[in-house]
This record gives structure tokens, C-alpha cells and sequence, in this order.
């Protein structure tokens, strides 16, 4: 430990952009009339030279100036583009653009976030704003995705309380979930990480569907998801949140930030929550949602040295987390892996240090290096039943990238090279598993963005790892615009990784079956071969105009095909078992969402999704358990004109999930016998937002306010220790309706 903590402080880290030009100025939007929108992304350019820039989420932009510098040509797509004669240097730039149609972003307001998808990157990226995530009323990560129809969330078992999610019907293994573009959600965190970072902590989260970026790494397969977190020069000084539910649940999320110099500031960022309370509906004698506390507190550090070009970010995190489920009566000073009462503890402690520094080159600005760094020190010691499981997991992450543009800022270039380190210690009942991993890759990304129809990505990645050896991933994304307010998007990609099998599946601890692991030729993970997938995607966007209001349709359709898989069988009642299985398993995504702009003030979005994910199975191919086919989501939401710097803001979400497969239990006795497809759910869910003025609001809300409950979630509840004994068949809410409020409190 102490030589991790060591290595913590050894590096520095990656990738911002910030600088200081001699011409500055800023780019807005004509068609926003008086409130003068910015234009994130607007290309600037100097005529008949390769000195360009983007404009930054404020529109303003700085790129350096010469006296030979006369003519700056400055265009966005969608919009008119224009050209500026610079006589003064000195004095700042304003230019609005006329749009060629009114193009827009795709802007759609739900319960807990405001989304909006790009006209014009290549990828399929949904990018959801913090002044959204804010309306979630106590979220951790996890929650920031219920109301999300691209993120499928659910629990994993019936008395953890952990939700799972899904992408593209995976499960959250196969997608890459990072914070600031940092792999992070991974190993022995996989199952709970999503609850270790609270939701007020969050800037803005971008979702990707599909393959993915080359940068980040090559675990990618279903998508990824990034977390941008609070900055301290840019969120509010003080910041408090306080919450409490009528399950009896509480929390506080606080934030400190101060500046301490001229060039760097700091942050202290804290969160609690507890609940204590036992809880059975359904009275089966075991508690609807577990008890617990946890402690998190991130101190962050910033950087900037605009004269030269410099930006950093360096954070220390300490978590702490605590769960006990199970049984009632169950008290783990007396009942401990004992046969008294059935009951489960999971104890965590986390230690983070991560950092990245960028630089800008003040002169060139579209030359920029990055470099990122993250080492982690992850420590969980539970038991379920009679069942111990213990992991340690000690990671390493580092990534070095340069940007550049060749010819012109149409053509950008990525290229780096990044270092992986794990090392694991697991314990399984009474078996050990040891194992390090490492891995060094180069990658290459090349962008062509012809500023008017046509936006193309193409990377590839080569890495050298201990255990898969030496290996490529390549991915390709592209945008065609053909028409107004339209965009086609096309993706492939590959993806590799090797499954943790145990901690991204604990909840198979929470029942009685046996542990069957069967092991292939040549695998030397547990004994399986790693995981390789090919993902296809096609995407079309289209806004238009509906009794002049605004509105958008959007459909996608995604293909994931297995080379091999890891496959988790729960056919068998009595065992759960792990193999791998070539070529005959693949996922089929289709969703469509429609978005529009009733009245002022009133927006309305309806989503469809449909699913197709089978595997072949050792009893045959059959449909991945658990999984609705179909699913539609509806959303409404209102704010009133603001009066007085005050205003109210209503939220109303409706979710419908179709049949669930439930897996088979022909040959458990027949009291202990499922059918074979669970019943459709449907909840909704509700809040409302009374903000007093921009430092105060108060808000009120209920989760699954129609109290639709899964009445009997545990197979053989009343004989814990039986062999029949499971809690993995969960479909839909198990404690029913739950109302909550709190009060934000914030000084800027």
C-alpha cells in the first residue's frame, strides 16, 4: 500500500485545453434572437493558413496573430460561414452566425436532466447537463439513469439494493464507464461503483453509444459513459444539499471551494448518507432494502496558467461503505456465517489519486498534450449466508496524448500511448484466486470534418497485454448531413476484455446454487478465454417544426456479435455456471424517441425500445433472462416563467417494461417452480421543484408513486439455508411506493 500511495504522487496527469492568444473574441448564434446563444465547437481559422481553433462551451475562442494575419474565416455547421478583416488585434471579436435552416442542438427536458444529442459530431454521444443532474434528488451514479431511455437500470438481486444497468441490452461490464475520460468503474468495483460517486459531484455525464473512442482503452464494447466532474472555478463556492425519504433514508452532499492563488484553486467536496430502518412489505421475513452508511469525501485541486498554456486537475478521494441485508432477526454479532439467521454484510474502503494535466501551445493552439493518471486502492470484505467473498484490487491507469491538425483544423489528429496495472486478490468461500494484469498500447485517431455534411473518425489501438498478448481495435465513426436539421451516423467497432467473473456477478452469492466453472483449452483467467465482440451501429436524426414548436425523432438501431463470450448460465436451478461460448450469441437494439415543444415552458418525450439478445446456451439458444423485449418511456416536464428570480419546475416520468424471461426452475420442486415469463410493470415516478431565488429551492417527490411491488422476489424465503433458496429473480420494484424532499442551498 504504501508503495502504491507512493506511485500516487510520483505522476502527473492529463488533458485540458487552455491558452492565451493575442486575437480573442466569442461566437454566438443569430437565430437565439436577444439571448444570444454561444457556439460550442465553431471553427476559427486564419485564411490561407493552418492556425486554427474551436470555440470553448462559452463560444469564445483566442488563436494567435501575426501582422500577416488579416482575413479570420470563422463557419459551424448548419450556419452561414463568415469572414472577419482584423485591423485591431487588441480589441475582442463578437460574431453572430446566421443559421442556413434555424439548425439547433436537439435540446429535450426529462425529469431528472435536460439531454441533447449533436447535429455534428461523428459519434452517437448523448450529452446530459449538470443543471439537470441537479434535479435528481439524491442520485448517486447509478440514479442518474432512470429517467435516461438509452440506460436501462435495474436491481440485481432482492436484497442488495444495487442497481444494475444495461446498454444496448448489456449489462454494465461491457460498457466502459470512466470519470473525465479515467476507466474507473472496473474489477473489483464493478458491482457497486456506480453507487460510489453522488450525484451533485457531477458537471455533465456524455453516453456513447456503441463502439467507442480508441483513446480510452479497448474494454469498450456496448458503449461508454463519462462523468465530468465539478470543477472548483466553476462551481458554486458553497454548495448543500440535505434530503430525506419516508423510507426513513438521509443524505448530505456538501461542497467548499476557494481559490488559493492566482493559479490554483481547491475544492472539498463531502457526502453522507444512512438508513437504518427495517423495512418488510411483503413480509417474507427479509428486508425489502438493505441497511447502510457511507462516508465520501474528494478533495480537488486546479490549475491553470493561462500565460502558458497550462491547465490541471488533482483529486484525492477516501470512501467509505457499509451494507447489511438479509433476515430480520439477523445480527451480525451473533449470526455471522452462522446458520441462526440468514444475513449478508458488505464492507468497503476506496483510495483514490487521480490527476491530469494539458497543455495548449500558445502560439499553435490546435497543438495540445495531455497527460492522465489514476491509481487506486479498492478493498471489499463481505459475506453472504454461509458464503465469504473478499477482493483487494490495486490499479495503476496512465495515458499520454498529443492533438494536432494536419493541413488545416478540417483535419485533426490523436495520437498517445497508455499503461494498465492490476493486481487482484480474491477470495471465494474457501478458494484464493491471485492474478496481475498489465498492458501497454499505442493508439491513433484521425478526424476529418469537412465543416459542412461530412464528419469521419477512424482509430485504431494496438496493445501488448501479459495475458492476451499482442492485439488490435479499431473503430470508425461517421455523420452525413444530406439534408436541414438532419444527421446520419454509421459505427463499427471491436472491443476485448477479460471478465472478472465473481465481482461483477456477487449476487449470485445471495442463493444457494453451486459454482460450476468450466473451463476451456487454453484460458488462463479462472480458466476461460477473454471476451471479443464486434458492435455495428446506424443512427438517424431528424428536427423539424410541428405548429411552430420544436421537435426531433431520432432512431438507432445496434448490433453486438459474440466472437467469444463469457457466458453466465442460470438455467440450471441448482448451479450457476461460467464457460465460453464462440460465435452464437449476439444482441439487437432498436429505439426510436420523439421529442417536442408543446407550449413554452412545456416539453414532452416518448421513447420505444425493442430488444433481441440471445446466447446459446448448453440446453440450447434461448433469450437472455431478465431482459424486457419491449420497453416504452414517456416524460413530461414544466417550468413556469421566472418571476422574481423564482420559479416552479414539475417533472412526471412514466416507465412500461414487457415480459421478462425468468430462467428455468423445471426442475426445482413444484412450490419452488417460476413461470416462464414475468408480468409487464409499469411505474411512474414524479417531483416538484419550488425554487425561491438563485441560491435557494426547496423540492418534493415521489419514486413509483402507482406502489407497484414484486410481491414474492426470494425463491424459498422461509428456508434460507435450502437448496432451493434464490434472490436473483427480481423484474420490478420490491418496496413499493417511496416519497422524499430536501432543500439546495448554494452562494456563488
Amino acid at each position: 500500500m504504501k508503495k502504491l500511495l507512493y506511485l500516487f504522487f510520483l505522476f502527473i496527469f492529463p488533458l485540458s485545453m487552455f491558452s492565451q492568444e493575442k486575437v480573442e473574441g466569442i461566437i454566438y448564434d443569430e437565430g437565439s434572437g436577444n439571448a444570444k446563444t454561444p457556439l460550442l465547437g465553431a471553427n476559427v481559422y486564419w485564411l490561407n493558413t493552418e492556425v486554427g481553433t474551436v470555440t470553448d462551451f462559452d463560444g469564445k475562442f483566442s488563436i494567435p496573430y501575426t501582422k500577416e494575419y488579416q482575413q479570420l474565416i470563422i463557419s459551424y455547421i448548419g450556419f452561414k460561414a463568415d469572414t472577419i478583416v482584423v485591423t485591431n488585434p487588441k480589441k475582442k471579436i463578437k460574431v453572430s452566425l446566421a443559421p442556413k435552416s434555424n439548425l439547433d442542438e436537439v435540446k429535450v427536458v426529462s425529469r431528472k436532466r435536460a439531454t441533447s444529442r449533436s447535429y455534428i459530431e461523428a459519434k452517437n454521444v448523448i450529452n446530459v447537463s449538470s443543471d439537470e443532474l441537479l434535479k435528481a434528488a439524491c442520485c448517486n451514479l447509478s440514479e442518474s439513469f432512470e429517467t435516461n431511455p438509452s440506460i436501462d437500470v435495474n436491481f440485481a438481486d432482492a436484497i442488495s439494493g444495487t442497481k444494475q444497468i444495461k446498454m444496448l441490452g448489456l449489462t454494465s461490464p461491457y460498457i466502459l464507464i470512466a470519470m473525465e475520460n479515467i476507466p474507473n468503474v472496473r474489477g473489483a468495483s464493478q458491482a457497486y461503483g456506480l453507487t460510489f460517486t453522488p450525484g451533485t459531484w457531477v458537471e455533465s455525464i456524455q453516453i456513447t453509444k456503441g463502439a467507442g473512442s480508441v483513446v480510452n482503452g479497448y474494454e469498450s464494447i456496448a458503449g461508454q459513459i463519462n462523468a465530468e466532474l465539478q470543477k472548483p472555478t466553476k462551481d458554486d463556492q458553497f454548495f448543500l444539499n440535505v434530503y430525506g425519504a419516508s423510507s426513513e433514508r438521509l443524505e448530505l452532499n456538501t461542497h467548499y471551494n476557494t481559490k488559493v492563488s492566482d493559479k490554483w484553486s481547491t475544492g472539498i467536496y463531502l457526502h453522507g448518507n444512512s438508513h437504518q430502518k427495517e423495512h418488510d412489505v411483503n413480509h417474507d421475513n427479509f428486508l425489502d432494502m438493505p441497511k447502510y452508511h457511507q462516508i465520501n469525501v474528494m478533495n480537488r485541486w486546479q490549475y491553470t496558467d493561462t500565460e502558458s498554456g497550462f491547465v490541471g486537475f488533482f483529486d484525492v478521494r477516501f470512501l467509505d461503505d457499509h451494507k447489511q441485508t438479509g433476515e430480520v432477526n439477523f445480527d451480525p454479532d451473533t449470526d455471522k456465517l452462522t446458520t441462526n439467521a440468514w444475513g449478508s454484510e458488505i464492507d468497503t474502503q476506496r483510495y483514490e489519486f487521480s490527476g491530469k494535466l494539458g497543455y495548449v501551445d500558445p502560439d499553435l493552439p490546435w497543438r495540445s498534450a495531455g497527460l492522465q493518471f489514476a491509481a487506486s486502492s479498492h478493498q471489499q470484505d463481505s459475506y453472504f449466508g454461509l458464503r465469504t467473498y473478499n477482493i483487494e484490487h490495486n490499479s495503476i491507469y496512465s495515458n499520454f496524448t498529443y492533438n494536432s491538425i494536419i493541413g488545416d483544423s478540417r483535419h485533426k489528429i490523436k495520437t498517445g500511448i497508455s499503461f494498465t496495472y492490476d493486481k487482484y486478490e480474491e477470495l471465494v468461500e474457501t478458494s484464493s484466486f491471485e492474478r496481475v494484469d498489465n498492458s501497454v498500447g499505442a493508439f491513433f485517431e484521425y478526424n476529418f470534418d469537412n465543416l459542412e455534411d461530412l464528419n469521419f473518425t477512424a482509430g485504431m489501438r494496438v496493445d501488448q497485454h501479459n495475458r492476451l498478448g499482442v492485439f488490435v481495435t479499431p473503430r470508425v465513426h461517421a455523420r452525413y448531413t444530406p439534408w436541414e436539421k438532419s444527421a446520419f451516423r454509421a459505427s463499427v467497432g471491436r472491443g476485448k476484455r477479460l471478465a472478472n467473473i465473481f465481482a461483477e456477478n456477487q449476487n449470485l452469492f445471495a442463493t444457494s446454487r453451486n459454482i460450476n466453472v468450466i473451463a476451456s483449452a487454453e484460458g488462463d483467467i479462472y480458466g476461460l478465454d477473454p471476451e471479443i465482440a464486434w458492435n455495428y451501429g446506424v443512427s438517424y436524426l431528424q428536427g423539424f417544426n410541428l405548429f411552430n414548436r420544436k421537435a426531433d425523432v431520432t432512431f438507432d438501431f445496434y448490433r453486438t456479435d459474440f466472437q467469444n463470450q463469457v457466458v453466465v448460465d442460470w438455467e440450471n436451478p441448482n448451479q450457476v455456471s461460467f464457460y465460453n461460448l464462440k460465435n452464437n450469441s449476439y444482441a439487437n437494439s432498436f429505439q426510436t424517441e420523439v421529442s417536442y415543444n408543446i407550449l413554452e415552458g412545456l416539453d414532452a418525450r416518448l421513447a420505444y425500445k425493442y430488444y433481441d439478445v440471445k446466447t446459446k446456451y448448453q440446453s440450447g439458444e434461448k433469450i437472455k433472462p431478465l431482459t424486457a423485449q419491449h420497453r416504452f418511456f414517456a416524460n413530461l416536464s414544466y417550468e413556469t416563467p421566472i418571476k422574481n428570480n423564482s420559479k416552479w419546475k414539475f417533472d412526471v416520468t412514466y416507465n412500461w417494461l414487457g415480459k421478462q424471461r425468468f430462467p428455468s426452475t423445471e426442475s426445482n420442486p413444484e412450490a419452488f417452480q417460476m413461470p416462464e415469463y414475468s408480468p409487464t410493470v409499469a411505474t411512474m415516478n414524479a417531483q416538484i421543484t419550488r425554487v425561491f431565488s438563485p441560491k435557494f429551492e426547496i423540492y418534493a417527490g415521489g419514486e413509483n408513486i402507482t406502489n407497484v411491488r414484486q410481491r414474492n422476489p426470494i425463491l424459498e424465503a422461509e428456508n434460507p439455508f435450502g437448496s432451493n433458496f434464490d434472490t436473483t429473480f427480481v423484474y420490478g420494484p420490491i418496496f413499493g411506493s417511496m416519497y422524499y424532499a430536501g432543500i439546495r442551498y448554494r452562494i456563488n
